[in-house]
């Protein structure tokens, strides 16, 4: 098959360097892929049979990111400059895998069938000779021919992950295939093939060697770069992938909510984090986790926002989240269940005062903000928003979000402090007046802060000098 592509400067740059000192080079991998498909790839490998000292010489800014494997990073300019990252890898075969992984040994190889016959997928294991391209930066489309051995082509027209040669050998070799099949296979919206999927499950020894951290990327690539996660999730579930790293959501199967829902937890978490912004892919999918541990057996599951808060915390800690991700989700989990009772034109206006300065008042609003964080709200929003929209039997209404937002604007207008950095006392204001640094000052600044999110008028540093001579 013959395919019109255009293909970046810096990528014809780099190819051209090899081609001129007589070396081959191929385009290969996923850039392929995603040109048959019609998509622009996200990035371009080349495989040549150069080897790394070669390319190390060859190229004038690279990086032997994995020589030992055969893989150079060439730094190589566009045509305004910017650097760009072309990962070239050295035609190879490779000896068994340890630690479902790594191969124990590479052998360089001068033939680009047995590297491609080295790839996990058909769709993966296609080239593109770029010694026959013009190479000399232009942007026009070229008409080249694909290298396709193992039919790629076919299964990207039939829709279908396909693993090269003997599936169960090729999950065997890298355990990290197996959840790249069903993230391929949710972000493409394709099927995977019934034997490469009935080998996922004969490999799971393997796919259990793999780091948490490497897993947890390539999860949060399926959330993030498909539309449905749920297809990728349920893969992962019915071939045994989820228990690995993820088998607090597998107790939400089958988990009945008897009252104000339509679906049972665990299928309630897959729909609304499908539905949800980028932003909260994660925390729409925990954000029930917590009812695996609060079923009251009555449709009631007291506290299990706040157990999903420390849920999502052991879950994302064990996985190699960052502290930063870990506490924004948290509290968005732990937030989740907060509801604004808001005001209809048909009320009387001494109830809709009722309702907003005495449920929901400027101090109540100081105290969510304060919980929830102010960088968070806008998130902690959108997940309210999918986790009601996910409910066919849900009696949320979006005036509740958006008179919420008009009463934090207007609270957020006002001179007020939200975190004990906004006082205007600290720590050496009251060590002049006795109180030594440590546990007690900790506790003084924060009964400080609760006086001045009640009042912000109460935030002057005379007025919370004579409130911290009061509490020592």
């Amino acid at each position: 098959m013959k395919l019109s592509i255009s293909l970046p400067d810096y990528v014809q740059n780099t190819a051209k360097m090899l081609v001129d000192e007589g070396f081959e080079c191929y385009l290969v991998g996923g850039a392929i892929r995603d040109l048959v498909i019609g998509k622009i790839p996200n990035d371009y490998d080349l495989a040549t049979d150069a080897l790394p000292d070669e390319m190390l010489n060859i190229f004038p800014k690279s990086v032997a990111t994995g020589a030992k494997f055969g893989t150079v990073l060439s730094l190589t300019q566009d045509s305004k400059g910017e650097v760009h990252e072309v990962e070239v890898t050295t035609f190879r075969s490779e000896a068994e895998y340890v630690d479902g992984r790594w191969p124990s040994s590479v052998e360089f190889v001068v033939e680009i069938d047995k590297d491609l016959g080295r790839r996990d997928f058909t769709f993966n294991a296609m080239a593109i000779d770029l010694s026959s391209a013009n190479l000399e930066g232009s942007k026009d489309e070229q008409l080249l021919d694909i290298y396709d051995p193992f039919s790629g082509i076919t299964d990207i027209n039939l829709k279908t992950v396909k693993a090269v040669g003997t599936p169960v050998e090729r999950f065997k070799e890298d355990g990290l295939r197996a959840f790249k099949a069903c993230r391929l296979a949710s972000q493409l919206e394709f099927d995977i093939e019934e034997e490469t999927l009935k080998a996922i499950s004969r490999a799971l020894p393997v796919a259990e060697m793999v780091s948490l951290e490497r897993i947890r990327d390539e999860f949060m690539k399926m959330l993030l770069q498909s539309s449905k996660p749920s297809v990728g999730i349920n893969l992962m579930k019915d071939t045994g992938l989820l228990a690995i790293f993820l088998p607090e959501l597998l107790e939400a199967v089958g988990m009945e909510q008897k009252l104000f829902h339509k679906y049972d937890v665990y299928e309630h978490s897959l729909r609304t984090c499908d539905i949800a912004h980028d932003s909260v892919k994660l925390a729409a999918l925990l954000h029930d986790i917590g009812k695996v541990r609060t079923d009251m057996g009555n449709g009631h599951f007291y506290g299990h926002d706040t157990v999903g808060a420390q849920m999502t915390e052991e879950i994302m800690r064990r996985l190699k989240f960052s502290k930063h991700e870990i506490e924004k989700v948290s509290r968005l989990v732990r937030n989740h269940m907060f509801f604004y009772p808001h005001v209809t034109s048909d009320m009387p206006k001494n109830e809709q005062e009722r309702v907003l300065l005495n449920e929901w008042g400027d101090s109540a609003i100081r105290r969510f903000l304060q919980r929830v964080g102010e960088e968070n709200v806008d998130d902690l929003f959108r997940l309210r928003i999918a986790d009601a929209t996910s409910n066919p039997v849900s009696e949320f209404q979006p005036e509740e979000i958006a008179q919420l937002q008009t009463h934090i604007s207007k609270v957020l207008q006002e001179d007020m402090a939200l975190k004990i950095a906004d006082l205007k006392i600290n720590g050496e204001d009251l060590a002049q007046i006795g109180i030594k640094s440590g546990p007690k000052m900790g506790e003084i600044l924060r009964k400080l802060l609760d006086i001045v999110v009640e009042d912000p008028l109460l935030n002057s540093k005379e007025i919370l000098l004579e409130e911290a001579r009061k509490m020592m």
